[in-house]
């Protein structure tokens, strides 16, 4: 990891007395003030909701600029990785650090297909969870799961016991979410094959049956890499910190990812993309009135407002550069199905009509990954239930090379956060008076 730097120091006044707190700065000129002393020296601690001015870790796997709209996994840049490289490439270079060699390559695919299987008995909880269970729920489910059929990793296990967890759980999140779709659609699972590449077993295992073959066409076989390369990883998101958090009490692998999977699953986070394509389709049934939707985003009043979905980015002030490259393969294959999707044109009315008002501008809500990701899923055939379950399959070499960073971070502690207080003061406890013995009634005479 490249070290970070002094950068000079800040001084912090509390009253009568002035705390000198270091100043770093990362590799790309990022530069925070640390304060890891500042409650020893002074008593005090920071609030900050939402840690919109707290970073949690140094981390050497993606930088993010979201003023000028730049993303880099291990400094290469995501137009570079989605256009020349397939979604094993990039899980390889998150995971490892560097892009794969030729043979690294052929050994880590050899490595992904032979552990693509999930152990036979873990076949039989699929059919325990209720009819139409959410995929999310049997996906976050199975892979916790998945430490009671594989060992655990000790702490200070050997790289290799490593690489094999990790090569492990990339292959078989394919396979457990393919098998989640199957089971809420109430079909038979469809196993992985030995002569498919990454994406294109997970597309024939979602959409091949016993009685419909399925052909795997080379543009949706592309869209899919770039999909899942563009959500392979994003800085210190709320499902990544979830993953740290949680990593950070030394639990295992698969306990952490499935803790993301969970983090993911809300609606602010991984549910964006399902939002949008909910919101394009409520357009679509009230007569494609973009104007009005436009309207009722801008609308202040607690009664009229509606969020306008796939636009705007904690991060991002400006247009996300992900989103641009999902905007052209998606129009690449809507071309290879031969389809025209409803949806499309009011997407692009509503894109449009979003970047020529002063409202969204000024606020800086450009789209954002989700507003063209839900379309291009919808357009392979992948069902809106889905979309979450698909943002996780990207997302798991990030999630997985950070555990691993953080692992091996010797300054990372168990993250413990403080609080501001703001409940009732001491009380005090009245016991309660023993109550009178009930008066027994005259007897007769």
């Amino acid at each position: 990891m490249t070290q970070i730097r002094h950068a000079g120091t800040a001084e912090l006044r509390i009253g009568d007395k002035t705390l000198s707190l270091p100043i770093v700065e990362g590799s790309e000129g990022e530069r925070a003030i640390d304060i890891g002393d500042l409650r020893t020296e002074t008593g005090l601690v920071t609030l900050d909701y939402g840690y919109k001015n707290t970073a949690s870790c140094k981390s050497a796997i993606t930088f993010l600029d979201g003023e000028c709209g730049v993303l880099r996994y291990r400094g290469y840049p995501i137009e570079v990785l989605a256009e020349n490289f397939r979604f094993v490439d990039v899980a390889y270079l998150l995971v490892h650090g560097q892009l794969p060699s030729q043979e690294e390559r052929s050994r880590f695919s050899e490595l992904l297909n032979w552990h693509s299987m999930i152990h036979e008995d873990m076949r039989h909880f699929f059919y325990s969870f209720p009819e139409h269970a959410h995929p999310m729920a049997i996906l976050s489910a199975m892979v916790v799961s998945l430490s009671t059929f594989y060992p655990e990793l000790a702490q200070n296990s050997p790289e290799e016991e490593i690489d094999m967890a990790t090569t492990r759980l990339l292959s078989k999140i394919r396979t457990i979410a393919a098998f989640s779709y199957k089971k809420s659609i109430g079909e038979p699972f469809v196993y992985p094959r030995h002569d498919l590449k990454y994406c294109a077993n997970f597309l024939n295992m979602m959409f091949s049956s016993p009685v419909r073959p399925y052909e795997v066409k080379p543009e949706v076989e592309r869209a899919l890499n770039v999909l899942l390369v563009l959500h392979a990883d994003h800085e210190q998101n709320c499902s990544t910190s979830t993953v740290r958090l949680v990593g950070s009490a030394r639990v295992n692998l698969y306990a952490a990812v499935s803790a993301g999977i969970c983090a993911l699953w809300g609606p602010l986070h991984g549910g964006a993309n399902q939002a949008v394509i909910e919101m394009l389709e409520d357009i679509q049934r009230d007569g494609g009135d973009v104007k009005k939707y436009i309207e009722r985003a801008k609308d202040k009043t607690k009664a009229g407002h509606a969020p306008l979905y796939g636009f705007g980015h904690r991060v991002y002030k400006s247009y996300d550069p992900r989103a641009k490259i999902i905007k052209e393969v998606y129009a690449n294959v809507l071309k290879a199905m031969e389809e025209r999707d409803p949806l499309l044109d009011i997407a692009t009315e509503l894109e449009e009509r979003a970047m020529a008002d002063n409202y969204f501008l000024e606020r800086k809500l450009f789209p954002n990954v989700d507003f063209y990701s839900g379309l291009t899923y919808r357009a392979i055939g992948i069902p809106k239930s889905m979309f979450t379950v698909m943002f996780a399959l990207g997302r798991i070499p990030g999630w997985i090379a950070h555990w691993r960073e953080a692992m091996s971070d010797p300054e990372f502690k168990l993250q413990r956060p403080r609080q501001i207080y703001v409940g009732p003061l001491r009380r005090e406890y009245t016991p309660p008076k023993p109550a009178k013995p009930a008066r027994r009634g005259r007897k007769a005479k």
